[in-house]
C-alpha cells in the first residue's frame, strides 16, 4: 500500500508503516528540523511544507492517508482551546485531504485528551466524507515501553465497505472492520493460531501476551496486571507467517526503574543537555513523535484486511 503522511514530524507513522509492508509515497511536515531528519531517511520521498496549500492534483494518489494532527489545544498540558485553536484547528485540512484524495484508510492519531476535546468533530467530518472509524486508547506500555503515553489510534474507511459487508454483497469473508473489531477482542486477524496479534490491555486492565502458549493447542496465557508487577513476562510480536518481528520484554519492578528488561531497541537518546546543539530541536522532535511499534502493529492489520 502506498501511504500519505500527514504532520510527519520525525517519521513515527513511516517507519512503524515501512515496516508493515507500505511504501511512503509523500510526507507533508512544517518543522524546518524535522524536514532534514525525513530528508536523511527518506531521501527519494517529497516533503511538502504546508499542509494549507497541500492539494490532491499535486501528489501521489495513496491507499493509505496518516498523521498525528497537532494536539497543543487539544492536550491537558495546553490552554484547553480544543480542536478549533490555531493548532489544532489544522484537523480541518486532514478531512479536506480526506475528502480530496479518498484513501481506502485513514490513521489518526492523537492525545487522548481528544476524547474529551474533539472526537465529535472528527468523527463527524470523517462521517460527512463517507468513513466510518474504529479507535482505541492504545499506550506504549502495551507494547514493551517504561512509558505509558496513552494515545488514541483511529482507522477510518469508507463506509460502502461496511455496507456491502451488511448486505452480504462483499466477496470477502471479512470486512476490514470485521478484523478489526476481532483483534480488538484479542483474537488474530491473520490466523486463528494468535500469530498476527500484538500484546494489548483489556477492558480489565489485563495484559494479552499472543506470543506465549499455556499448552500445546495454542491457548493464550492471561497475565494478570499484579503479575506483570511481580514477575514479569516475555513474548514477541509475530507476523502473519510467525515470524519474529521484534521482541519485547515487560518486566517487574527493576524493569520500571530502568533496566534493560524493556525495550531491547529503546534508543540512547539523551533528555537533558550534554553539548548538542540542536537539543531543544530534538527535545520538541521527540515529545511530537508517536510510537512507530503501535503503527506498525496497526499497519499489519491493514495489510491482511
Amino acid at each position: 500500500m502506498n501511504v500519505g503522511s500527514l504532520f510527519t514530524g520525525i517519521g513515527g507513522f513511516d517507519l512503524g508503516l515501512e515496516r508493515a509492508g507500505m511504501r511512503i509515497a509523500w510526507q507533508c511536515e512544517s518543522d524546518e528540523f524535522c524536514r532534514r531528519v525525513l530528508t536523511r531517511h527518506w531521501p527519494g520521498v517529497p516533503c511538502f511544507p504546508d499542509i494549507k496549500t497541500l492539494r490532491a492534483d499535486a501528489v501521489e494518489p495513496v491507499e493509505v492517508l496518516c498523521g498525528g494532527f497537532p494536539c497543543q489545544d487539544i492536550s491537558l498540558a495546553g490552554r484547553g482551546s480544543g480542536i478549533d485553536g490555531t493548532r489544532s484547528g489544522l484537523w480541518a485540512e486532514y478531512a479536506r485531504l480526506v475528502r480530496e484524495l479518498r484513501p481506502r484508510y485513514v490513521v489518526v492519531e492523537n492525545v487522548a485528551a481528544l476524547l474529551a476535546r474533539g472526537m465529535g468533530r472528527v468523527l463527524g467530518d470523517l462521517a460527512a466524507c463517507g468513513y466510518d472509524a474504529e479507535w482505541d486508547c492504545l499506550p506504549a506500555s502495551a507494547f514493551g515501553a517504561p512509558h505509558r503515553r496513552d494515545r488514541i489510534w483511529l482507522v477510518a474507511y469508507p463506509s460502502s465497505a461496511r455496507r456491502r459487508q451488511d448486505t452480504g454483497s462483499t466477496p470477502r469473508d471479512e470486512s476490514a472492520n470485521a478484523r478489526w473489531a476481532k483483534a480488538h477482542d484479542h483474537e488474530s486477524c491473520c490466523d486463528g493460531e494468535g500469530r498476527g496479534a500484538a500484546h494489548v490491555a483489556d477492558s480489565k486492565g489485563g495484559l494479552w501476551w499472543p506470543g506465549l502458549r499455556s499448552d500445546e493447542s495454542g491457548a493464550r496465557r492471561r497475565c494478570e496486571p499484579a503479575d506483570c508487577g511481580q514477575s514479569g513476562g516475555t513474548g514477541e510480536l509475530q507476523d502473519a507467517d510467525g515470524g519474529a518481528l521484534e521482541s519485547w520484554r515487560v518486566g517487574g519492578r527493576a524493569a520500571q526503574a530502568g533496566g534493560p528488561e524493556w525495550w531491547a531497541v529503546e534508543p540512547p537518546v539523551g533528555r537533558v543537555a550534554h553539548g548538542v546543539p540542536g537539543r531543544l530541536d530534538q527535545l520538541a522532535a521527540l515529545g511530537n513523535a508517536l510510537v512507530p511499534q503501535i503503527a506498525e502493529w496497526i499497519g499489519r492489520r491493514l495489510m491482511c484486511a
